[in-house]
């Protein structure tokens, strides 16, 4: 994607949440404790849903790289646009200025938090177009 596109799609805040509750919840909120499905949005700075079952209050990034982070959802978004674009890689000094980070030690904790991800064994597989660069195909 590039980054005009990037831009376009992921403009602000409401964006990259509406974007994580249709892809942790494409069907409608379920619930991760007692699987219901009756819930409703509570007005927090995330998507944050409570199960109308149980009560369990859920937001739509938990468990994911960006659990228990304070910095935005568009911050992330761009990290990860940066991160998979780069096709030599990317320092945590290089995405801190990328990202206008006040500080190292936040575009450090992204890199690694984005790393770990993408090494994940139980991540999902990669879907729609995919892209490699310098790759080599024998043919058939």
């Amino acid at each position: 994607m590039s980054r005009a596109a990037f831009e376009a799609r992921f403009a602000d805040e409401e964006a990259c949440g509406r974007h994580l509750v249709e892809r942790r919840w494409p069907g409608g909120f379920v619930c991760p404790r007692c699987k219901g499905t009756k819930g409703w949005r509570l007005r927090a700075v995330r998507p944050t849903f409570q199960c109308a079952g149980c009560r369990k209050q859920t937001s739509v990034t938990a468990g994911t790289v960006m659990h228990r982070s304070h910095l935005p959802l568009r911050t992330w978004f761009l990290a990860v646009h940066v991160v998979t674009s780069h096709s030599n890689g990317i320092s945590a000094l290089q995405l801190q200025a990328q990202l206008g980070l006040g500080s190292y030690e936040t575009a450090w904790f992204l890199l690694q938090r984005l790393r770990r991800a993408m090494v994940d064994p139980e991540r999902q597989l990669l879907q729609d177009l995919v892209e490699v660069d310098e790759a080599e195909l024998p043919y058939l």
